[in-house]
């Protein structure tokens, strides 16, 4: 199925690292504001530039349009697409108001088209083994959800000489604009919704707590920086997740039952480890211990962190073969399949079936996402107008994984040991 991209900047490349895995995509050719950046997109790959977003809107080959443009132009982009007759696929967050993400649904529908959006982490290994897990029991009945996404003191990093490996300047003072939450919570709130469904109501708090990060000028000056959120789901879980640009790294993703915990170290490695940690009083006994806190081989041993697990791994969807990241990236925090998203709609135009995420699901997250970084630095809780209906286990990934329950035997040394430290 042919797509065509409008908006070629930093993230494009991101897409590009993978898209040949995917055998149901073809790109049809690109289009930028500046044609100064389409061009080197199009060298730097081989790939057709049209001449504007207007060219490329009215070429009839292409079935679906890409919106990478920066999230002011989203619904504008998206709009003009959808009257063109083109399904969308957008980057996150999909409109800057919930008003404008309902137009652009109900837009969608009026015309018998598909409006699809990132992020597309839901969809990898590591998220679907522990969506399988939860379904599997592996931890009991699940009671709460922490998600952070502290992303480095960017600002001490140089950030304005990053490029992209086509030679897109990362747009540091345009992501400090918009804030990091904008920018990153829907990340881990597509993986929490996708498990856990709809989320009843939100208490947030968010902050600018850098004013030093840049000394260029912002528009606004206090675009938060930090935000902080409770969930609390409608099918009785809570989560809280953090967003912030000045903690060291930290992209853990933990889900708590009354007999366990799994965990992923990252969203952004679609291949993360996935490890499981049953309860049992040796263990969480022995997390008290400072032998075992300052040695991790002996915590492992007694079980402290789990174990890892088998990932429930399939083709992504359109295709028949399993693609695994190479190279340096495989070596150190993995890779995105950003792509796949963009395979899960095209495949779910081929086949007839619905696709994910559904408009609904993202006006969902879209509310959420305004929610959480309006809250302010005085708080606000807010009960959500949206909702869409939770979300069966994916065939693919029920069929590829093992039955994860069986993974819940303690570890070696508290199984010898059989008997609660004192």
């Amino acid at each position: 199925m042919k797509i065509g991209i409008i908006g070629c900047g930093y993230v494009f490349d991101h897409y590009m690292t993978t898209w040949s895995q995917h055998p149901g995509i073809t790109l049809a050719g690109v289009a930028d504001r500046n044609m100064e950046r389409a061009r080197q997109v199009g060298d730097y790959y081989g790939l057709r530039v049209y001449d504007d977003a207007a060219a490329l809107l009215a070429d009839p080959e292409i079935a679906i349009v890409a919106n990478f443009t920066s999230i002011e132009s989203h619904f504008v982009v998206c709009k003009a697409a959808l009257e063109a007759g083109k399904h969308v696929y957008c980057e996150k967050p999909l409109t800057m108001a919930l008003e404008e993400a309902r137009a652009l649904a109900d837009l969608a529908t009026e015309k018998g088209l598909r409006l699809s959006a990132a992020p597309s982490n839901a969809l990898s290994p590591s998220v679907q083994t522990l969506w399988k897990a939860v379904e599997d029991g592996a931890i009991g009945t699940p009671r709460m959800i922490y998600a952070e996404f502290d992303d480095n003191p960017v600002y001490l990093l140089a950030p304005e000489t990053w490029r992209s490996r086509s030679g897109a300047p990362w747009p540091y003072l345009h992501e400090y604009e918009m804030g990091c939450t904008w920018e990153h919570v829907g990340y881990h709130l597509t993986w929490m919704c996708a498990i856990f469904g709809p989320v009843r109501s939100v208490t947030s708090f968010s902050k600018a707590t850098l004013p030093d990060k840049t000394d260029q000028p912002l528009t606004p000056a206090d675009t938060p920086d930090f935000s902080v959120a409770c969930l609390d789901f409608e099918s009785g879980v809570v989560g809280r997740i953090t967003c912030s640009i000045a903690a060291p790294t930290d992209h853990r993703m933990r889900i708590i039952g009354n007999q366990g915990v799994i965990s992923a170290d990252t969203y952004r490695d679609y291949f993360a480890p996935v490890r499981l940690e049953p309860y049992s009083d040796v263990t969480l006994k022995a997390r008290n211990l400072r032998a075992l806190r300052e040695n991790s081989v002996l915590g492992g041993l007694m079980g402290v962190g789990g174990q890892s697990v088998p990932l429930a791994v399939s083709p992504a969807p359109g295709g028949t073969e399993i693609h695994r990241p190479k190279g340096w990236k495989a070596r150190q925090r993995g890779q995105q399949d950003k792509a796949t998203g963009l395979a899960e709609l095209a495949d779910a135009l081929a086949n007839d079936r619905p696709h994910f995420p559904s408009p609904d699901f993202t006006l969902h997250l879209t509310e959420l996402t305004l929610a959480i970084q309006g809250a302010g630095p005085d708080g606000a809780s807010r009960s959500l107008t949206t909702r869409f209906d939770p979300l069966p286990l994916p065939e693919r990934t029920a069929k590829a994984g093992p039955d994860y329950k069986s993974f819940r035997k303690p570890a070696l040394i508290p199984r010898l040991l059989g008997a609660r430290l004192s």
